[in-house]
């Protein structure tokens, strides 16, 4: 009788004891938890002070704007920002052919042959000036 009601007793604090152990690891998952929100919050209020200061705001414009102060003469670096070739040129745009205007429905019906029709695979346009002309055989 005696091995039987410790063997009971024995079960009853086993389930105590895992449902304890179980309650301890969730407590320690929860305090790792505050602790990263706690650092994201720290995070963003110092992100938040920087972005109070006048000279980081101008700095953050010119960087992802492209934003100049008055007076100040911007300048764009294509590619690389390598030189050109001595024989490379610019085309003038008043030497392009002008195409005449057309009718909004006549773009939108191109666009649906298009979807039906795609055009084949071409070669990707050139991706250096070497001075030379193409000409059509």
């Amino acid at each position: 009788m005696l091995v039987l009601v410790l063997a009971v007793l024995a079960v009853s604090y086993a389930s105590s004891m895992r449902a304890f152990l179980h309650q301890r690891s969730e407590i320690a998952e929860l305090k790792a938890q505050i602790a990263e929100r706690r650092a994201a919050i720290d995070d963003l209020e110092r992100e938040k002070k920087r972005w109070q200061d006048p000279a980081f705001v101008q700095a953050q414009a010119r960087a992802r704007l492209g934003y100049v102060m008055q007076g100040e003469t911007p300048f764009v670096v294509l590619r690389d920002g390598e030189p050109l070739t001595t024989g490379a040129r610019l085309s003038d745009p008043d030497d392009l052919p002008q195409k005449a205007p057309q009718a909004w429905w006549v773009d939108a019906w191109e666009s649906v042959e298009l979807a039906g029709h795609p055009p084949k695979d071409e070669p990707p346009p050139a991706s250096e000036i070497d001075g030379t002309t193409e000409q059509d055989d």
